[in-house]
């Protein structure tokens, strides 16, 4: 009896754990532009789409150019949170670097809150970099799964 109830709860446990996962992607983007002249967001999209349905498989013998209508693949419906440019007319704003960072945490612990596990943090700088660089980000992606 007590092997069976043993086998029962270590078969359940199993099963339970190879419920399929699912992910989350939030991204935050933080202007790095020189004298607060850029935007700074966070963007959570709120509808779902099949990357299946805009990708094509190149081979020798095909090599037809992927197709996919831009239009389709948008995202219209997103959340989009403002956030503070890392930058104003008097150089770099430290205020504004802890208000993101007080606004991310706030959106980190909701999530957590409704059954959300952070799983990775991935981030990256991009800027011209060229003569009088005027351009630049700081992008961030939390990934979540649940």
């Amino acid at each position: 009896m007590k092997k069976s109830i043993l086998f029962v709860l270590l078969v359940s446990s199993c099963i339970l754990g190879l419920e399929a996962q699912e992910f989350k992607v939030i991204t935050s983007v933080e202007s790095i532009v020189p004298n607060g002249l850029g935007r700074s967001r966070i963007i959570n999209a709120m509808e779902e789409k099949d990357y299946k349905e805009f990708t094509s498989v190149q081979t020798e013998d095909d090599n037809t150019r992927n197709k996919s209508d831009r239009e389709e693949i948008r995202v219209k419906n997103f959340e989009e949170t403002k956030l503070l440019n890392f930058y104003n007319l008097g150089g770099i704003r430290f205020q504004n670097i802890a208000a993101n960072d007080a606004i991310i945490t706030s959106m980190i612990n909701t999530m957590i809150s409704e059954g959300w596990e952070l799983a990775f943090v991935t981030s990256a700088v991009e800027s011209e970099a060229g003569k009088g660089d005027g351009q630049g980000i700081f992008i961030t992606r939390y990934i979540f799964k649940r």
